[in-house]
């Protein structure tokens, strides 16, 4: 996956209308809500001194975030939706994690984006436990080239899907990092509002 098709991917994000994860079927319907996932305030570190060298492009087979409990795989391949909003997993899917395949692979250098359900009409999701992960918590992305891009958590964020910091999330960086996203807040007409954000780098 070469920089030409990241800064096209870019370009295409940010052309789009209400780029942030909407999460159709987000939310727990008529079954037993679950407590809704908060940050109370965005927390962040400073960026890691000095970044891991970047990977080649590869695509990421399972991600682990130990601090939230989640070891899952196969990932699974998102794009765009007909409405130009990105692709979220199916409900059915709820018990996995998709990757933006129209940006780059975790490792690469650029922001890969990773997106995964709090929970669903079906109940709680494969990122259910969100809210336990911290700054320097790790996540770790399994690739189909055999190599595991391991990376530090610098930063989280809750946001409302109305003011989705498209450019934050999916603009160019100069280092590999990484964006996990989910649902968040307290349940609105059986959805959830906002917007759970990872922000991290590549460290190994």
């Amino acid at each position: 996956m070469s920089r030409t098709r990241t800064a096209r991917s870019v370009v295409a994000a940010l052309f789009v209308v209400a780029l942030g994860v909407s999460a159709t079927g987000c939310g727990s319907g008529g079954a037993k809500a679950t407590p809704p996932p908060n940050i109370t305030a965005a927390s962040s570190a400073p960026a890691a001194p000095r970044a891991a060298a970047p990977l080649p492009a590869s695509k990421p087979v399972r991600v682990k975030i130990p601090a939230a409990g989640v070891d899952a795989g196969p990932i699974l391949d998102l794009g765009l939706a007909a409405d130009g909003t990105v692709e979220v997993p199916s409900v059915a899917d709820a018990d996995r994690i998709g990757w933006y395949d129209k940006g780059v692979a975790p490792g690469q250098t650029g922001p890969a984006v990773l997106i995964g359900h709090f929970d669903t009409v079906k109940g709680p999701a494969v990122l259910k436990d969100v809210a336990k992960v911290k700054v320097g918590d790790t996540i770790s992305v399994d690739r189909a080239d055999g190599k595991t891009a391991e990376f530090k958590v610098r930063a989280l964020e809750q946001v409302d899907k109305k003011t989705f910091p498209t450019q934050k999330v999916y603009g160019n960086t100069d280092r590999p990092e990484l964006r996990v996203i989910t649902c968040g807040g307290e349940l609105t007409g059986g959805h959830r509002p906002d917007n759970i954000i990872l922000y991290a780098d590549l460290v190994a």
